[in-house]
């Protein structure tokens, strides 16, 4: 079984907190460190979005955003990676853990784990980059 089918196994029947609509798939996943989940789903459009539970703002915050910024990121299919200003979480204590070195891909966009943080990259090659030390969008 791949990673990817385990962990949308796993995340579907776990009671994950992000609900698919009809018709859609969702992955979950957490770093081993549990500072940064994220998910991605292969619905309209499709998506991957991570948020850092702990870390160090890298980007300054819009002078529009009156929620919380510079700790939740998202990358569609196509075009730009962006940070997001938001008041909700992709966190979800019983989301799997996506070990070092593996990958997910789902809806055009494939996050890796590594000791250094994630990487989230689309079909364009737009994406972003986390740790707790910094965030980056490429």
């Amino acid at each position: 079984m791949s990673v990817r089918t385990r962990l949308l196994s796993i995340a579907l029947v776990s009671g994950a907190s992000v609900v698919p609509a009809m018709g859609e798939n969702i992955v979950q996943f957490q770093t081993p460190s549990g500072n940064i989940h994220c998910y991605l789903t292969d619905g309209e459009p499709s998506y991957a979005r991570c948020d850092l539970m702990e870390y160090r703002p890298s980007l300054p915050r819009p002078a529009d955003c009156e929620l919380d910024f510079g700790g939740a990121f998202a990358v569609s299919r196509h075009g730009a990676a962006e940070a997001v200003c938001a008041g909700d979480t992709a966190a979800s204590p019983a989301a799997p853990v996506l070990e070092y070195g593996d990958w997910v891909r789902l809806g055009g966009v494939a996050c890796r784990s590594e000791r250094s943080g994630v990487s989230c990259t689309n079909d364009d090659g737009h994406g972003f980059t986390l740790s707790r030390a910094r965030q980056a969008l490429h």
